[in-house]
């Protein structure tokens, strides 16, 4: 019986070390909400959804399958996926502000 008191006490102690290590881990960061890039886009200082998907696909044709606003350095920056004729996807990263080009690649 003492055994098992000793041995639950291990495993709450584990729990906790592993439940503080979580919580000191970096947070993956999700990006600007919905509400907040409408809300920037309707005062000016981002382009609107439809334009920079216009932006993207003058830049790259093709289907586009996600888009994310992030803030980088200080400035918004629109991720976006397209698919491409070849079944190709590419990534393009473009200023939030002015649609500038900043990097496009191809995705793995």
């Amino acid at each position: 019986m003492v055994w098992m008191q000793r041995r639950a006490w291990r495993i709450l102690l584990v729990l906790m070390i592993v439940l503080c290590a979580l919580s000191v881990l970096p947070q993956a960061d999700s990006g600007e909400s919905p509400a907040n890039a409408n809300r920037l886009s309707s005062k000016g200082e981002i382009l609107s959804l439809e334009k920079i998907s216009q932006k993207a696909r003058s830049y790259k044709a093709g289907e586009i399958l996600e888009v994310e606003l992030e803030k980088k350095h200080g400035r918004y920056v629109y991720e976006i996926d397209i698919l491409d004729a070849g079944s190709q996807v590419w990534e393009l990263k473009l200023d939030a502000k002015t649609g500038q080009l900043l990097k496009m690649e191809q995705d793995d």
